[in-house]
């Protein structure tokens, strides 16, 4: 989320347009092969798992810019970037990260296809159902 929440300061400020295009080369990572994770800097900003999700696909500002847009991914990508491979760095594979028989089954409903939807309305996504480790944990109104 580093990109929304301070792109346009680093660019404005801080590291001047060039430098700032490059905020979370995840572009640059994947055409190396390499995998990458994602996060949200809690308590920095406010958790939102969608927002990172947002961030990670389209490298928009909160001015609505894109910034560095070699370093946008597929949302197919972002979501591995939250789930699959954060699981893999943390040694967890073989338990988490996956929806498979055996793993642990935390997982959301969400109010749309992330894979669908089309990029610019996945900040619209809304959680409708939270499970954790197979129980309903949470319930949109």
């Amino acid at each position: 989320m580093h990109t929304y929440y301070w792109g346009d300061w680093h660019r404005s400020s801080v590291l001047g347009d060039p430098r700032a295009q490059n905020i979370s080369p995840t572009g640059w990572l994947l055409a190396q092969g390499m995998r990458f994770t994602t996060h949200h800097d809690a308590p920095v900003v406010l958790p939102s798992s969608i927002r990172v999700l947002d961030a990670t696909v389209n490298h928009t500002t909160r001015s609505g810019q894109v910034l560095g847009p070699e370093h946008r991914v597929s949302p197919w990508i972002a979501l591995q970037a939250m789930t699959l491979w954060p699981a893999w760095q943390h040694f967890e594979a073989e338990r988490k990260g996956s929806i498979e028989v055996g793993k642990l089954a935390d997982l959301v409903v969400l109010s749309g296809n992330p894979l669908t939807v089309p990029h610019a309305q996945l900040i619209d996504l809304k959680v409708l159902q939270t499970i954790k480790e197979g129980v309903l944990v949470y319930q949109a109104p």
